[in-house]
């Protein structure tokens, strides 16, 4: 028990400098790139051309939910700079645009961009300009290794925990016999 107590009285005194240093920062109002008292750009990539450009109604939905958000006030009186470009899911295409929003527009962070080729193709370069690609679209396994990249934080579950998922739906079936679990693909299961 002592053990758990220490454990908590440094976790509270952690958090009390954190909350501490913070506040200072605040009130400096020093912001990075992509950030300021009246703005917050973010960046987003997108296949409304191409092979995939079905997915591309991902980023239209995004664009019409920061426009709801900016025209609610925005966060903490801060608009959202929301800046979508094509990349056709080419990954050559994908690294120019990248370039062009981190370097010309000064984004915040990259979000949500679709594709593991696509996002592959960036990672290094977000990770030396130290810009976060948050929520990257994809369902590949290789966006949680915090070791050697920190910035790309997976919004999707992996393929892999997706097949888990499944796996533990359809063994898990009721013992009423009118339900039970039919997999229709490996990502949706219909109870029928």
């Amino acid at each position: 028990m002592p053990a758990a107590t220490n454990k908590l009285a440094l976790f509270s005194a952690a958090f009390a400098l954190l909350a501490a240093s913070s506040s200072g920062a605040l009130a400096q109002k020093k912001y990075d790139t992509g950030a300021t008292d009246t703005e917050i750009k973010i960046g987003n990539i997108m296949p409304y051309s191409g092979p995939a450009s079905a997915y591309g109604v991902i980023g239209k939905t995004e664009e019409a939910y920061f426009k709801k958000i900016n025209a609610a006030g925005g966060i903490n009186g801060r608009k959202i700079n929301f800046i979508s470009y094509d990349d056709a899911y080419s990954p050559p295409k994908t690294v120019e645009q990248a370039r062009k929003l981190v370097e010309s527009d000064e984004v915040l962070f990259i979000f949500n961009s679709l594709g593991t080729p696509p996002n592959s193709a960036i990672q290094k370069y977000m990770n030396s300009k130290k810009v976060p690609q948050l929520f990257v679209a994809t369902g590949a396994t290789k966006w949680n290794d915090p070791k050697d990249f920190r910035g790309p934080w997976a919004g999707s579950p992996t393929t892999r925990a997706n097949r888990r998922s499944m796996r533990n739906t359809s063994s898990n079936r009721s013992p009423t016999p009118r339900s039970r679990c039919s997999i229709r693909t490996t990502t949706t299961a219909r109870i029928i």
